[in-house]
């Protein structure tokens, strides 16, 4: 087997698990990854647009 197809396994397996025996704990995680996804992507934003304000 593939090392990419066993470790996508280990994962899914592993998000399983944690469903069935902590489904909060894995709803808590999940938004406050989708929370500082947000965030990293707005500051990329805006250190983009600060840099390209700061060309002219």
């Amino acid at each position: 087997m593939d090392a990419k197809k066993v470790i996508a396994l280990v994962v899914i397996v592993f998000l399983g698990f944690w469903m069935f025996t902590d489904p909060n704990g894995l709803a808590d995680t999940s938004k406050s990854a989708a929370s500082n996804g947000w965030d990293l992507t707005t500051d990329a934003f805006n250190g983009v647009i600060d840099f390209v304000g700061a060309m002219d």
